[in-house]
């Protein structure tokens, strides 16, 4: 039976409306689900500040470094061998726990452009998005770029301004960049007490209480926190000088200031922002009890059958991320799939809208980074990992109710090309095996020229880390050292067009015809003009920037 066969039986076999159900319970399960994802700049500060929250949620007794010295144990996001010894995130890790009485599901993202794929794919999955800037350099170029998938989501933006504790740029100064280079209104609700070294507390705009903290051992525990009315007399561990500046910030921001309106917020019209550090812990509680409260519940999502609530009646969710050798000793892929809609339950079956095939879901699995525990149930929100034995790809939409498709995950043109060999042919089995599910994952896309002698694998990529990835995976987990080839061609086009007028497409001098793992037709040039003027001279043909 073709495809389009099973899709057809699927379809005609369920006719179940896809009207939220009246169900008090599924309502409440979705209340109280709170997923976002934390995104920036490489050095912000984001995976410490992960690390913290993990700490303030009772996940863990001791917060972990991201560098430093060898007695700290690594930050528990950041699992991967390479991302220890870089001492960055190289791919997405989900974190799910419970906090004040709500189910958080933290998306911790890769900072470093060159794995904007990862970082895009998994916002798709978040209903909100912190947002961590560096005091000192402000809004960077790949904060920019996050704001701007942001943006096009309609994700609502926490903003947390880190590293409040070392010398910096002006709050006000801050808040106003924040406005002009992301356009969107920038509503302060803490204020920081003092600066660099004297950085000590913030002041609670709503509840107009000053909370003052105190130091702990490399912020590995949580802060004692005291208390104080801003209209009583400073604190004994305020300075004159900050207290009364805090002041003087404050009737400003009161005077002048826009009020905050959370219904702005949940349309992505303005953003809260927050000020702490996440290394010393100051400023990491307020945050979160006010996410907490901010942060939307699940909402809607767009799909082909409409806006699908994540209260109707049936299941429904998408595959967002794929991970091989999450956990080395089971050496399995696990798929990433955030539910969207309805009730999960192991052992359920439900239809790939892919290929309209029933699979039965009988190995589903709770994530909190490397770690997994066996999940019975799931609501609206939650992320759920699926033992992927090769059914499932990214993008690909689950459903039990009626056949629907969630909106397609986004995809970028490669900007970096190379052929890859294994250069001992004793290990080529396990070369094969590690390119093939490290293709899968997303990690590179995978192009073949099917007119060369050996067909020799050709990777392509945003940028030169995500080689390195390859590279450094395939030999640490499954014992292949590879070589890499560079290619002189820096852009990727697919060709969409009549088969007929795609097969007698020729490529030029200096570009390559080559076909993707779903065999449609990619054509690589060098620069921009070379593209520019064949484009022109195959005015049938569409030089795409993704796969139809």
């Amino acid at each position: 039976m073709s495809i389009e066969d099973n899709l057809t039986t699927a379809s005609s076999a369920i006719h179940e409306p896809l009207a939220p159900a009246e169900c008090p319970a599924l309502e409440a399960e979705v209340r109280r689900r709170r997923t976002f994802a934390i995104i920036s700049h490489p050095d912000a500060g984001k995976t410490t500040l992960t690390e913290k929250m993990l700490l303030y949620a009772g996940c863990i007794n001791e917060a972990g470094a991201v560098r430093g010295r060898k007695s700290q144990r690594a930050a528990t996001s950041d699992f991967m061998e390479m991302e220890r010894q870089r001492g960055i995130s190289i791919s997405s890790t989900v974190l799910s726990f419970e906090f004040r009485g709500m189910r958080v599901n933290l998306l911790d993202t890769p900072g470093h452009q060159d794995f904007s794929d990862d970082t895009y794919r998994t916002l798709t999955a978040a209903d909100c998005a912190v947002m961590v800037i560096d005091s000192a350099k402000g809004v960077e170029a790949q904060t920019r770029k996050l704001f701007q998938v942001c943006a096009a989501c309609k994700i609502p933006i926490l903003t947390f301004i880190n590293k409040m504790d070392r010398p910096g740029r002006d709050p006000l100064d801050l808040i106003a960049e924040v406005e002009q280079v992301l356009g969107m209104e920038a509503i302060p609700l803490n204020w920081p007490v003092g600066r660099a070294t004297d950085f000590n507390g913030v002041f609670d705009r709503r509840s107009r209480q000053v909370l003052v903290f105190q130091s702990v051992p490399r912020g590995s525990m949580v802060v004692p926190t005291e208390s104080t009315p801003i209209d009583s007399e400073a604190p004994n561990n305020v300075r004159a000088p900050d207290w009364n500046r805090l002041h003087e910030d404050v009737e400003l921001l009161e005077s002048a200031g826009t009020p905050f309106d959370h219904d702005r917020f949940l349309r992505a019209e303005l953003t809260p922002v927050f000020f702490g550090s996440g290394l010393t812990n100051f400023g990491i509680e307020p945050f979160l009890d006010a996410f907490v409260e901010l942060c939307p519940h699940p909402r809607a999502r767009p799909s082909d059958q409409g806006d699908i609530e994540p209260n109707v009646p049936h299941f429904a969710g998408y595959v967002f991320k794929i991970q091989a050798n999450l956990d080395a000793r089971h050496r399995d892929r696990v798929a990433y799939v955030r539910i969207c809609a309805g009730r999960f339950v192991r052992g359920m079956e439900v239809t790939n809208a892919r290929t309209g095939e029933q699979v039965a879901l009988r190995r589903a699995l709770r994530l909190f980074a490397q770690e997994r525990e066996t999940l019975e149930e799931a609501y609206p929100g939650d992320i759920v990992g699926l033992i992927n034995p090769g059914e499932f790809r990214l993008g690909d939409t689950l459903c039990a109710g009626k056949l629907l498709r969630y909106a397609p995950l986004p995809q970028f043109p490669p900007e970096r090309f190379a052929v890859i060999r294994c250069p001992d042919t004793a290990r080529r089995k396990q070369f094969t095996k590690g390119l093939e599910q490290l293709v899968e994952e997303g990690v590179v896309e995978l192009l073949t020229d099917v007119d060369a002698l050996g067909r020799e694998p050709i990777l392509a990529a945003m940028g030169q880390l995500q080689f390195d990835v390859v590279q450094f995976r395939l030999e640490s987990e499954y014992g292949a050292k590879s070589q890499l080839n560079w290619l002189p061609q820096k852009i990727a086009r697919w060709l969409i067009g009549h088969k007929d007028d795609i097969a007698a497409y020729s490529p030029p001098a200096g570009s390559r015809k080559l076909v993707d793992r779903a065999g449609q037709t990619v054509v690589l040039f060098e620069d921009t003009w070379a593209l520019d003027y064949w484009a022109k001279q195959h005015p049938k043909l569409q030089f795409a920037t993704a796969p139809a």
